[in-house]
């Protein structure tokens, strides 16, 4: 499988969420739906998480909105905008790897160690959200497999039911984008929990060095993008 810069996005959206989860208690860092579900599970249950899940959404939603912000102005000067989020994603990871690792391991998700690191985080990947829905919206989503995982099924309901050959090949080739985000963000998943069993709060190291990847991926290209 070719490494693109949707697929190495994918690898650390499903790395960060699964490590953030098993290391911060039951905090989703890369997806908005998850906490909400948690946030109610932590209610009812009276168990640790819910200051770090009520400020998940207005952090994610705030950084989103100053991406958004910052990819217009670069823009408006005649810059490229896509290299410096992904590196200002990157300086984020590096920041959250290393909370991580000096206040770490977390017993508790209520500590300020615990929602430092945790908000830090969902500030990397509020950035790689917001990132992935202007700058690569062609591409499946990098963190959430919902909806790419319906469509996949729609897909093959439709090649099991038969289409026009002239609309195949294109079905097709979709098929095969969706289905490689799925299997890339599930290897992260996978990757990030093998990871946290043996290394624990060592396991963050990994999301910096990835996004390093995608940001050196970024800068090769020749094409000069500026939106």
């Amino acid at each position: 499988m070719k490494p693109t810069l949707p697929l190495l996005l994918s690898l650390n959206g499903g790395y960060v969420d699964t490590a953030g989860f098993l290391a911060l208690q039951g905090l989703f860092t890369a997806h908005v739906t998850g906490n909400f579900v948690t946030l109610g599970a932590s209610l009812v249950l009276g168990i640790s998480g819910v200051p770090a899940k009520l400020l998940a959404l207005p952090v994610f939603c705030i950084v989103v909105i100053l991406t958004r912000l910052a990819g217009e102005r670069l823009r408006g000067l005649g810059l490229p905008a896509l290299g410096p989020l992904l590196a200002a994603k990157l300086v984020l990871l590096i920041a959250g790897a290393a909370l991580a690792i000096r206040f770490g391991p977390f017993a508790t998700s209520d500590g300020a160690a615990a929602i430092v690191t945790g908000m830090v985080l969902v500030a990397a990947m509020a950035i790689q959200n917001a990132v992935h829905r202007v700058h690569l919206a062609a591409a499946p989503p990098s963190t959430l497999m919902t909806g790419t995982t319906t469509q996949i099924m729609i897909d093959l309901g439709d090649l099991i039911g038969g289409v026009k050959p002239e609309a195949r090949p294109a079905l097709i080739a979709r098929l095969r984008r969706m289905s490689s985000a799925v299997a890339v963000f599930a290897t992260g998943c996978a990757a990030a929990a093998l990871g946290f069993a043996f290394a624990n709060v060592w396991c963050f190291i990994v999301p910096p060095v990835i996004a390093f990847f995608a940001l050196l991926l970024r800068l090769s290209e020749p094409d000069g993008e500026t939106s």
